[in-house]
């Protein structure tokens, strides 16, 4: 019974994060615009995540840096189309996308040699993958 409550809350995780129509620019353009969206009571054990990632007084600057980086990939993230493979991709670009945006958060706010040279690689291979990704969707997604 417990696993099945845990795949119950990984769906609801799932549907939650995945939007099923495509954001408007608007959205887009403006990831605090849905700090107010949240998950289904229950999928992350009552925690309201979304309004986690929303800007919050006190937070330092690499915080709300990361913070946005998070609430644009939600907010950006693709309408799924059923087909596995492009929805994948389409998924993954967003998510590459993040991570070089949270990597140039701590170039700009860390000061540890090993976590800038981390984010160095970081942005390098996720952008070199994002051109592997947009060249396959180019091919394959029609």
């Amino acid at each position: 019974m417990k696993r099945l409550s845990l795949v119950i809350a990984a769906c609801a995780l799932a549907a939650a994060c995945s939007p099923q129509a495509e954001p408007t620019s608007d959205a887009a353009a403006t990831p605090a615009a849905s700090a107010d969206a949240t998950m289904p009571h229950g999928a992350m054990g009552g925690m309201d995540k979304m309004a986690m990632m929303a800007p919050a007084e006190g937070d330092s600057e690499a915080t709300r840096g990361y913070k946005a980086s998070m609430m644009s990939m939600m907010n950006d993230m693709p309408a799924y189309q059923g087909n596995a493979d492009v929805d994948f991709m389409r998924q993954m670009r967003v998510h590459h996308q993040a991570a070089i945006a949270m990597a140039r958060v701590e170039l700009a706010e860390g000061e540890n040699a090993e976590a800038q040279a981390l984010a160095r690689e970081i942005i390098e291979a996720q952008e070199r993958e994002i051109g592997v990704i947009d060249t396959w969707l180019a091919a394959n997604a029609g």
